[in-house]
């Protein structure tokens, strides 16, 4: 079965710091651009952050400068560190990817099943 499966989210402070982890699993041929997003209570779900398979990044303006996302291509893992943590960053996260299972086939786009992530303040 191709899925993706977080982990790493939880209840921290205000300042405190987490780390999300995303792993890609099952028969999967390439997995190109990986994305990290959040959803908090309704809210719509929106872009934190992207890396392509070469590792260029991006970031919504709320994150820069406090969030990292990383890969491990070995691994089929996809990362985020979330530094300086704010209660306005309390949403579930989803980890998303562009795979392709097999060659000359459309890719697929996978979605994890979501991680809690809450800041107190």
């Amino acid at each position: 079965q191709v899925q993706l499966v977080e982990s790493g989210g939880g209840l921290t402070q205000a300042g405190g710091s987490l780390r999300l982890s995303c792993a890609a699993s099952g028969s999967i041929m390439n997995i190109y651009a990986m994305r990290w997003y959040r959803q908090a209570p309704g809210k719509q779900r929106e872009l934190v952050a992207a890396i392509t398979s070469g590792s260029s990044t991006n970031y919504a303006d709320s994150v820069k400068g406090r969030f990292t996302i990383s890969r491990d291509n070995a691994k089929n893992t996809l990362y985020l560190q979330m530094n300086s943590l704010k209660p306005e960053d309390t949403a579930v996260y989803y980890c998303n990817a562009d795979v392709r299972l097999r060659p000359l086939t459309p890719l697929s786009y996978l979605w994890g099943q979501g991680t809690q992530v809450t800041v107190s303040s």
